[in-house]
């Protein structure tokens, strides 16, 4: 089996002169970028439609406890 660190050192070797290439003034993100970033604004729309939709099924509206004693009057424990 070949050793990999020399193979991962030659790979970084041949790397570092190609990024002294870049200007770091004039990097951008591209179009993977910007296509990451209008999936991830798709995902968020979908999920707020998605969750608008289940709000209003919701009912907030409480119903009264259903209880045989008149409002206001105080329970007694009898033992």
């Amino acid at each position: 089996m070949p050793d990999m660190s020399a193979s991962a050192s030659l790979a970084v070797a041949q790397l570092v002169p190609l990024a002294k290439e870049v200007d770091e003034n004039k990097v951008t993100p591209g179009v993977l970028g910007f296509i990451v970033f209008a999936v991830m604004a798709l995902a968020v729309w979908g999920l707020m439609k998605s969750m608008n939709r289940h709000m209003g099924k919701v009912s907030f509206e409480e119903t009264p406890p259903k209880d045989d004693a008149a409002p206001g009057a105080a329970k007694t424990s009898q033992g």
